[in-house]
């Protein structure tokens, strides 16, 4: 097995708000969710504050302009200026701007956020098709989107102009559960025009560009709900990272995660920005142990003995999957293990 394929997740000794420079925060399902803060944000993150880590948002949601998103957080209780915020829009507008003459006529289908970025790279945010445009641009739009505006988008991709999507996240987390993405409105598209996108959002290497660009950040940490977007865009920028269990993923998925979805470290909610996380010792000979839970692979399944934090549980299930998995992803049945946690 390729000896950089992660196994187990990392221990600190200290806590990571310390151990790192800059959080590089996640927004939808790790500091609020459906416009309400989730539980331990707002604290932890003050404390984090003060203990001297910088903090930066950065969110896949085009649709809001930073400044927008950052009077939301300073309302929730998170003092926020829009130079910390980081989004997709911004991505993919250097992303345009790389590619296109100043001054270009962009079709814009999504928000404000996305021509409010557009016109800062010197870009032309238009409407329609019979505008002329150079190119089309796709990002979230909100629940109120027309689905007039795909049928324009579809038009002009068809008509050979490229193409560009903030990102393609397939759903987003709401105060109502689980609804569709950007990604979801990329794929009508897709499917009326048989073309793809070129996609600036996490975890394409365009947003992460745009994130050090702007944070400056030299020992960063991604924080985020998400193994496809915020974790695999740590790994392909080679940086490290923090899960939080307070959106998209589950438990059950993360011990099914292929090796560019497994982060650094893992915790139920933003304390574990706060805390140092132990270490996961062990093999698969003996079992894996963290805090005072054993993990190991037993009759074709993942089992666990002892007691004590559950999240200490799920590191060491996660050692036990992930070392079972090697380079590919975990089929072994972890429903009894999750079942006694209360996942």
């Amino acid at each position: 097995m390729n000896d950089s394929v992660r196994t187990r997740p990392d221990g600190s000794e200290r806590p990571l708000s310390t151990a790192y420079d800059t959080a590089l925060l996640d927004l939808d399902g790790v500091v609020y969710a459906g416009g309400e803060a989730i539980a331990h944000a707002v604290e932890s993150l003050g404390t984090a504050r003060d203990g001297g880590m910088h903090l930066a948002y950065v969110t896949n949601n085009a649709a809001r302009t930073p400044g927008t998103v950052a009077g939301h957080l300073t309302e929730l209780g998170i003092p926020a200026e829009p130079g910390d915020v980081i989004t997709s829009a911004q991505a993919v507008a250097r992303l345009m701007s790389d590619q296109l003459p100043s001054g270009s006529r962009v079709l814009v289908i999504g928000a404000e956020g996305l021509r409010v970025a557009l016109r800062e790279r010197g870009l032309v945010p238009v409407e329609s098709l019979d505008d002329d445009p150079a190119a089309v641009v796709q990002g979230y739009g909100g629940p109120d989107m027309p689905w007039s505006r795909l049928m324009e988008a579809s038009y002009a991709v068809a008509r050979g102009l490229p193409w560009f999507a903030s990102n393609t996240d397939l759903t987003i987390p709401s105060a109502r559960g689980i609804a569709p993405g950007n990604g979801s409105a990329v794929e009508v598209v897709k499917i009326a025009t048989g073309a793809e996108p070129q996609v600036a959002g996490k975890p394409q290497p365009p947003m992460h560009r745009e994130t050090i660009l702007r944070t400056g950040a030299e020992r960063p940490l991604v924080v985020g709900d998400r193994l496809d977007t915020d974790i695999e865009g740590a790994f392909v920028g080679g940086v490290d990272s923090l899960l939080v269990l307070t959106g998209v993923t589950t438990a059950a998925t993360l011990l099914a995660a292929r090796p560019e979805h497994r982060p650094t470290f893992v915790a139920e909610d933003l304390r574990g920005l706060l805390e140092p996380q132990p270490s996961v010792s062990g093999s698969a000979g003996e079992g894996f142990r963290c805090g005072g839970w054993t993990a190991s692979v037993q009759d074709g399944e993942l089992a666990l003995e002892g007691e004590g934090e559950r999240i200490d549980a799920l590191r060491a299930l996660c050692a036990a999957a992930w070392t079972a998995a090697g380079e590919g992803s975990c089929a072994l049945d972890a429903g009894k293990a999750l079942a006694r946690l209360g996942w």
